[in-house]
């Protein structure tokens, strides 16, 4: 097996053999190829011929997997990597496994470089966050859109020849939207990126919502959860292969074509997104800088955000400030049991306030994205961030945790 397989910095998860997954039992009333509508739940759009003359000819391969838990947990992922193996089993390759539990399209975007570009061109990209954006920002359509445009727009301006693949994953509410004739809101924002770069994009949401109303599995007994029984994620892989045997069809390219980057969807997207360094934040009376902060409650945390540095403070009026140049800026939380409000402006304009504890706050210390402001004019720029105190019943903690600045 000619196979590397690179996690993230400071990541490890445990590597599922797909092996294990061929050996599910499948629903009886499953099959692949039985599709429910007689059409298939992929658009092509401008294909995946580089990627393939690169994997045909070269024999050599660079794949990386950019979603959240679950393209972190393996699963449909190590069913693709399989695939890749066995269509083209001469070629070397190097997958690249950038899943991180609770990440959307957002932080993708700003962690891109470090936990994908870093490791070389790419060849192929498969990117998903339909799921993570409707449950982390789903009154926040335009970070949507910007989060995506900005990892499509990055990959393609680093290497041209980088083809992209966009999936969406399903989810109840998801099953809820097409059910009342409408299409998900995330699926939507990532849909126009796909369209105007021509990307390929595989509907698996539509597709499992599908299935289950024609009667060939349910959610509860058989795909179980938005994190797939083996059996989901065995769907999944087989819907990715349909869709990489119809892009693979025909000759191979006699050469590579770049892909063009033309007007961006949104001049506001994050292609420029990048981690600060915390070191440049000023501290103010209460900030500390912690090399390797672990929690103390009892609480859950995430790999990638326990030892390794984070700005702390922990009481009301504690403040940093930061310098940028772009047009936007944020901050990756660890938002806990006692994350609060924060207080934030930007250059000397009006204060104003963001709440950082979420709906799975109480038990876990979440990896958490906020922007502060992605509309600036071009140019140097101030951020400064200070706790809030107490004001309500459901927020009653005055912990800020940033282990990364965002800069756009």
């Amino acid at each position: 097996m000619n196979r590397s397989l690179i996690f993230p910095s400071g990541l490890a998860f445990c590597l599922v053999l797909s092996a294990a997954f061929g050996q599910e039992q499948l629903p009886s009333g499953y099959d692949s190829a039985k599709l429910p509508k007689g059409r298939d739940y992929y658009e092509l759009r401008d294909g995946l011929a580089n990627a393939r003359r690169k994997f045909a000819v070269e024999k050599k391969g660079r794949i990386a997997f950019l979603g959240g838990s679950i393209t972190a947990g393996g699963g449909w992922r190590d069913h693709t990597m399989a695939y890749f193996e066995e269509t083209f089993p001469e070629t070397e390759f190097e997958f690249i496994a950038a899943g991180i539990g609770s990440l959307g399209s957002v932080p993708h975007a700003f962690r891109l470089e470090r936990d994908v570009l870093s490791k070389g061109p790419i060849d192929l990209l498969f990117v998903e966050a339909a799921v993570n954006d409707s449950s982390n920002i789903p009154d926040m359509p335009d970070q949507m859109l910007r989060g995506m445009e900005g990892v499509v727009r990055h990959a393609r301006e680093v290497n041209p020849l980088t083809d992209i693949v966009h999936l969406h994953f399903a989810m109840p509410p998801h099953l809820d939207d097409f059910r009342a004739g409408r299409v998900p809101l995330s699926i939507v924002q990532h849909e126009k990126v796909a369209a105007a770069y021509g990307n390929p994009s595989l509907n698996l949401s539509r597709e499992v919502t599908e299935r289950i109303d024609a009667g060939q599995f349910t959610w509860e007994g058989d795909f179980k959860n938005l994190h797939p029984s083996p059996f989901g994620h065995r769907l999944y892989g087989d819907s990715i292969a349909r869709m990489l045997d119809a892009a693979f069809a025909g000759p191979v390219a006699g050469e590579s074509q770049p892909h063009a980057v033309s007007a961006p969807v949104d001049p506001k997207s994050y292609a420029r997104g990048r981690f600060g360094e915390l070191a440049t934040a000023r501290l103010g009376a209460g900030f500390v800088l912690d090399p390797a902060w672990k929690a103390t409650d009892g609480k859950g945390t995430r790999a990638g955000f326990v030892n390794v540095p984070a700005l702390l403070a922990t009481e009301p009026g504690a403040e940093l400030a930061f310098d940028f140049e772009g047009t936007g800026c944020g901050l990756f939380l660890a938002a806990g049991p006692d994350a609060g409000r924060i207080e934030y402006r930007i250059d000397e304009g009006e204060w104003r306030t963001l709440e950082t504890f979420t709906p799975w706050s109480a038990g876990l210390h979440l990896p958490w994205a906020v922007i502060l402001d992605d509309g600036l004019d071009p140019g140097k720029h101030t951020a400064t961030v200070r706790v809030a105190p107490v004001h309500h019943e459901k927020s009653t903690g005055t912990a800020l945790r940033v282990f990364h600045l965002l800069l756009n």
